[in-house]
């Protein structure tokens, strides 16, 4: 693997990600309403790192 290329780089769910938030206030996650890396203002789907790893985990590819 390269290096400019990180493991957040494969496999997301509906392509792209939102753009991070400089500074608060943060979105909440949809699953455990924990703050995220996300601007409050973002519409769509945001999770915190710990969810966006957890699904990540959920719907990786094996194999």
């Amino acid at each position: 693997m390269s290096d400019d290329v990180t493991d957040r780089d494969y496999c997301l769910a509906g392509g792209e990600r939102p753009p991070k938030a400089d500074g608060p206030p943060y979105a909440a996650c949809v699953q455990c309403q924990e703050p995220t890396e996300y601007p409050e203002t973002y519409k769509g789907i945001t999770l915190c790192p710990v969810c966006e790893w957890r699904e990540a985990e959920r719907t990786a590819c094996s194999g």
